[in-house]
């Protein structure tokens, strides 16, 4: 009985989940002397929506990765590209690739418009982004096709320009355990008791 019981609790239970499940969203804050933007990232079924507006450089592309540290103190306090699986740098379409690869932003006039969906980098498990810094090189990344020697572990992107944090936007409980609708909740305790009984 006690072995159908906990059966019985574990679906429910999985189910309460699910039916709770909410979209994620991620935002960050690129900010430097010169350049300012908000970026954000928003769970969809086909992968990470990435879509915001940064202003403050010239016409050109410009370097975008996710690196390891959230640590924005400095753009260098970043770390290194965002790489869990120890790959070669290279473009966001690219097969081998960093987690945190992005390619690059295009300005047009001092403003450049993103809006991408990259099935890598995600708000949950190994390829999480969340808490790690976002940064904006000075230069056009290679995408690790170029012949300098830091092709294939920067994409020869150049110094850091602006960089954030990448932090919780929505649900605000995110990070609560397991997010259960207080009713959802109230249902699982009532369907125990019939079970019980």
């Amino acid at each position: 009985m006690c072995g159908l019981i906990y059966f019985y609790f574990v679906v429910i239970f999985h189910s309460a989940v699910l039916i709770n499940g909410e979209t994620r969203e991620a935002v960050a804050h690129l900010m430097s002397e010169q350049v300012n933007g908000t970026i954000y990232f928003t769970e969809t079924d086909n992968g990470l929506r990435v879509h915001g507006t940064i202003t403050g450089l010239s016409t050109g592309r410009y370097g975008f990765h996710v690196h390891e540290l959230g640590d924005i103190s400095t753009c260098i306090a970043t770390g290194a590209h965002f790489n869990p699986y120890d790959a070669d740098h290279g473009g966001r379409d690219h097969t081998v690739r960093h987690v945190g690869d992005l390619g690059n932003v295009q300005f047009v006039g001092n403003t450049a418009l993103i809006d991408f969906v990259d099935n890598i980098i995600t708000l949950r498990g190994r390829n999480n982004i969340l808490g790690r810094g976002l940064v904006l090189h000075e230069q056009e990344d290679d995408l690790g096709l170029g012949d300098h020697e830091t092709s294939l572990t920067t994409g020869n992107a150049g110094p850091r320009i602006a960089c954030g944090v990448i932090g919780i936007r929505s649900p605000s409980d995110w990070n609560s355990g397991i997010s259960v609708n207080p009713s959802v909740l109230l249902l699982i305790i009532g369907l125990l008791f019939l079970i019980i009984e």
